[in-house]
């Protein structure tokens, strides 16, 4: 996977680059301005993009329209600290793959940016509530969910819709098992059980199917 990094802070750009190259993904280049960010993407073609929200001069939801007007197609990933509906909203419909927190796990972001690249859209896991009501409200994103003919959600336990509709309001593991009285590992394997019986692939796409399909209604 070869990368290309757009972020104005050298310190972080530093990091992710060796982060990334650890993990065996090839960063083509790393720079610090939206502009030469745009070059570099003309010039180098890489597999995926990581481009910062927050720059001077040109920031992220720029860049990622005038990459869009030059008829470059790979994938392009928000990596931000911004979780602001309508950051995360307007990068989508601008034809963002992905929207990711600078704070998550490196693993997890490795695994994004392999899911991105293998064709998903992938948006933090902290800000599926966010998303799950801008689909419910027809906020003009669409989302694919899945379509099965018979109803995934008979297959789930009353434990794991309970976990889905925690998913769904933005819960993180953490606060689930706080919430619930279990452990953090007891959460992982529901979370795993609910994706395998729903066949989705991430949080967002189980929380946007409940939302859709009014599995949780509102107290």
């Amino acid at each position: 996977m070869r990368v290309l990094l757009i972020d104005d802070h050298t310190l972080f750009r530093s990091g992710l680059e060796t982060l990334l190259e650890r993990h065996g993904i090839d960063v083509a280049a790393a720079v610090g301005d939206g502009r030469e960010g745009l070059e570099k993407a003309k010039e180098l073609q890489p597999e995926i993009i990581l481009l910062d929200m927050r720059m001077p001069d040109m920031n992220g939801l720029e860049v990622l329209n005038a990459l869009r007007r030059e008829g470059l197609t790979m994938p392009i990933v928000m990596l931000t600290t911004s979780n602001e509906e309508e950051d995360l909203v307007e990068c989508l419909r601008n034809g963002a793959q992905g929207y990711l927190l600078k704070d998550m796990e490196p693993t997890e972001l490795v695994e994004a940016l392999r899911e991105i690249v293998g064709g998903k859209t992938i948006v933090a896991p902290e800000l599926a509530g966010v998303l799950a009501r801008v689909v419910q409200g027809d906020g003009g994103l669409t989302v694919e969910a899945p379509k099965t003919e018979a109803n995934p959600f008979d297959e789930l336990t009353p434990r794991e819709k309970e976990i889905l509709c925690l998913l769904a309001e933005g819960q993180s593991n953490k606060v689930i098992a706080r919430n619930l009285g279990i452990s953090d590992g007891t959460v992982k394997l529901h979370v795993k059980a609910i994706l395998r019986k729903l066949d989705v692939h991430s949080r967002v796409e189980a929380a946007v199917m409940a939302v859709e399909q009014s599995l949780c209604p509102k107290e």
